[in-house]
This record gives C-alpha cells, sequence and structure tokens, in this order.
C-alpha cells in the first residue's frame, strides 16, 4: 500500500512541473486527494457496502471539486491535473499512466443499466472541458483535444479534436499554418473545429490558397518541363497586401 502511495506521488513529479516538494503534493494537490478517496471508496464498493462507498466519495467530491463514482476502475499511476469539474462514471474503465485535466467528464449517454461509461486504455491523456460519453473505447496512448466531445471509439495512438471529434491525420493542417505564417497570423490561435463561422472562414479561406499554391507549383513545373521559364518579378502567390485587401472587403 505504501509502495502503491509513492508510486501516485511520483507520477506527479514526472507529469507537472510546478510540483515542488512531497508536502507540496500530499497537501495542495486535488487530483491526488480525489485519488486517494477513490481507492478507499472503490474497496468499499467491492464489499458491497455501498451506501458508505457512495459518501465516502461525495465527501471526496465536495473537498476536490471532483466526482468519481466508487464503481469506476482506475489502474496504475492516474494523475488528474488541476482537476476541478472532472467527472467519471460508474462503469468507466481507465488504464494505467492516464492523464485527466480539469472539466473532463467521462459519461454516459443512457439510463439502461449496465456498461454506459467510456474504457480508456493505458496512456491516454484527455485535454480540459472534453467529453467522452458512451460505452466507447479510447485506444493506448490515443490523446483528446481540449474541449472535444467524443462518441465513438478512438484508434490507439491517434488523435481526436472537435465537436464532434474527428480523428486528426498525421500533417493534417501543416499547409494552412504555413500559408497562415506567410499571412503573418497564427492558423491556430483559435481551433479549426470551433462551431464559430468566422473562424470556419478563415479556416476554409487558408485551406483554399494553400491549394491554390500547390496548382500554381505544379503548373510552374509543368512549365519549366516543357522549356518555359520562370518570371520571378510576377510571381506574387506569397505576397499578401493588407490594405488591397481591405479595399476589396470595402
Amino acid at each position: 500500500m505504501l509502495s502503491k502511495l509513492r508510486e501516485e506521488i511520483r507520477v506527479i513529479f514526472d507529469r507537472d512541473p510546478a510540483a515542488r516538494s512531497t508536502w507540496e503534493v500530499l497537501t495542495c494537490y486535488p487530483g491526488f486527494h480525489a485519488l486517494l478517496f477513490h481507492r478507499m471508496s472503490h474497496r468499499l464498493w467491492g464489499w458491497n457496502l455501498k451506501w458508505f462507498a457512495r459518501w465516502l466519495a461525495h465527501l471526496g467530491r465536495w473537498l476536490t471539486g471532483i466526482e468519481i463514482h466508487p464503481g469506476a476502475r482506475i489502474g496504475r499511476r492516474f494523475f488528474i491535473d488541476h482537476g476541478m469539474g472532472v467527472v467519471i462514471g460508474e462503469t468507466a474503465e481507465i488504464g494505467d499512466d492516464c492523464t485527466l485535466y480539469h472539466g473532463v467528464t467521462l459519461g454516459g449517454t443512457s439510463w439502461n443499466k449496465g456498461k454506459r461509461h467510456p474504457t480508456l486504455g493505458n496512456g491516454v491523456v484527455i485535454g480540459a472541458g472534453a467529453k467522452v460519453l458512451g460505452p466507447i473505447t479510447v485506444g493506448e496512448n490515443a490523446k483528446i483535444g481540449s474541449n472535444a466531445v467524443v462518441v465513438r471509439d478512438v484508434p490507439a495512438g491517434s488523435t481526436a479534436v472537435g465537436i464532434p471529434a474527428r480523428i486528426v491525420e498525421p500533417g493534417d493542417g501543416e499547409q494552412r499554418e504555413k500559408k497562415a505564417e506567410r499571412l503573418g497570423f497564427s492558423a491556430y490561435a483559435v481551433g479549426a473545429d470551433m462551431n464559430d463561422p468566422m473562424v470556419k472562414a478563415i479556416h476554409g479561406l487558408l485551406d483554399h490558397a494553400a491549394l491554390q499554391d500547390r496548382r500554381i507549383e505544379q503548373l510552374q513545373a509543368e512549365l519549366e518541363r516543357l522549356g518555359g521559364r520562370r518570371d520571378e518579378s510576377r510571381a506574387t502567390a506569397d505576397t499578401f497586401d493588407p490594405v488591397a485587401l481591405g479595399r476589396i472587403v470595402d
């Protein structure tokens, strides 16, 4: 028991650079306190002391702002950073080495008995405010982006973002980010999947501009292959005149 407690403390130092001392962890980390309450209440739940287990879990929620049902199964080296607003349902299953940030919900989508909450594989990381709902499986070492709403299985090693969540392919959005950098701002200062018409419009324009750049490059390559010569003085695909754009918008 003492060795497992040391393990739970050590993992906080591994994942939170703000942790300075063991005493600070023991006294100032609500995620650690919530996990201790859960370890005790889960044992009582297994001994069929249901009311006592629920009461202890309720006390832990009142003290930490983190609600973990005593029936949930949580593996080793689990870390809740900040923690306020985290909710973990009764039939949730969490593997080893998982990390949750504040505002995360592992919730159900029905009132039926039986398995109705998510299963997380080992090494899963879920960003702040994300909602993972239903009896779905999040594969090992997968990542869920902040504020994502996940209602389908997430393959191992992948990243899910957005509302509803989609799987981000390797290199997805790379051309958009490069184009935005040339225009003088970051394409990812706001999420591409936020339900904001202006954000969607901006990202749509960036995607279109990146596509046109690729087509122009392909045409230039074909012309050079046929013996043509590129006139650098007329190559303006990467230039951006905000004054001219303002005149067009007006």
